[in-house]
């Protein structure tokens, strides 16, 4: 499987022998019903510390001027698109805005607009 993201900023693109996957937009409240995987989907260091600073970028955004994101995270049923505001980051799980938690390991990127 091979994954290209380009700086986690502003295109996604997973490819799997030649195919495709298509990146499904939904509702924070799904999340909970979601079955999370708790394995890193981003293996290269410097994309993992990419994340990291844009997630702390998208917690002072969100907490600071309401501003939304939008989120590509992988879970068990596919690859999801989720826009909303970032409330708290740390180094395991995202807080959004309605109290749903989101496991950073499950994040390929995220777009601040």
């Amino acid at each position: 499987m091979l994954v290209e993201t380009t700086s986690c900023s502003k295109s996604f693109k997973k490819t799997t022998a030649m195919q495709l996957e298509t990146i499904t937009t939904i509702e924070k409240e799904q999340i909970p019903f979601l079955e999370l995987n708790y394995h890193d989907v981003l293996q290269h260091p410097d994309y993992i510390n990419r994340r990291k600073h844009i997630l702390y970028d998208a917690m002072i955004l969100g907490n600071n001027y309401h501003t939304k994101v939008k989120i590509i995270f992988e879970c068990k049923q596919g690859i999801f698109q989720v826009e909303t505001t970032v409330w708290t980051a740390t180094e395991d799980f995202v807080l959004l805005k309605g109290g749903v938690y989101l496991p950073v390991m499950c994040i390929h990127d995220v777009i601040i607009a």
